[in-house]
């Protein structure tokens, strides 16, 4: 199926190395991605096609390698998030009543204005002083206490809206001012 004077037509292949693609993968959007893939690898190494090979042929082998290639890496990765999990020790899921309220409390956190949520982030997660965050913000240090404020303030709200379970203490007003 090549065209006189085109011996690399690969836009004629199309149609067959979508529908391998998608057998190997029974993912449209998978299937694409092979497929792009596959044909960055053809321009690759357009070099070694020879004009008298089958064009289809070759498409379709270096499509099934590429296939290959991701089914050894995603096995790879697969088999090292489980050896470091087994190094992790193993943790008790939280009774149901806090895995409901933590996963509220994470609701609301994802809630808050962007700007709020990453001060808030920086300082209470990552444990940066109200300057570290700053400079890592690129904002004035009373910008970020502010942004913080009105995240705690915000997240206090919920808390005393949807608090029956008061040992559950998340978030504790301005105790970070002094860093």
């Amino acid at each position: 199926m090549e065209r006189k004077g085109r011996t690399f037509d690969v836009l004629g292949q199309l149609g067959s190395l979508r529908r391998y693609a998608r057998s190997l993968v029974r993912n449209a959007d998978d299937a694409e991605d092979l497929v792009h893939d596959a044909l960055v690898k053809a321009y690759e190494r357009k070099a070694s096609f020879r004009r008298d090979g089958n064009l289809r042929t070759w498409l379709l082998s270096i499509l099934h390698n590429v296939h290959i290639d991701r089914l050894r890496q995603s096995r790879s990765q697969s088999r090292r998030h489980e050896e470091a999990a087994a190094e992790v020790a193993p943790a008790l899921a939280a009774p149901q009543d806090h895995a409901v309220r933590l996963s509220q409390v994470r609701e609301a956190f994802f809630g808050l204005p962007e700007e709020q949520r990453e001060a808030l982030h920086l300082v209470a997660i990552e444990d940066l002083s109200y300057q570290e965050a700053a400079a890592a913000l690129g904002i004035p240090v009373g910008t970020l206490m502010s942004r913080i404020s009105r995240a705690r303030a915000s997240l206090r709200n919920f808390e005393d809206a949807t608090s029956r379970v008061s040992h559950l203490r998340l978030i504790e007003g301005g105790g970070n001012e002094n860093r």
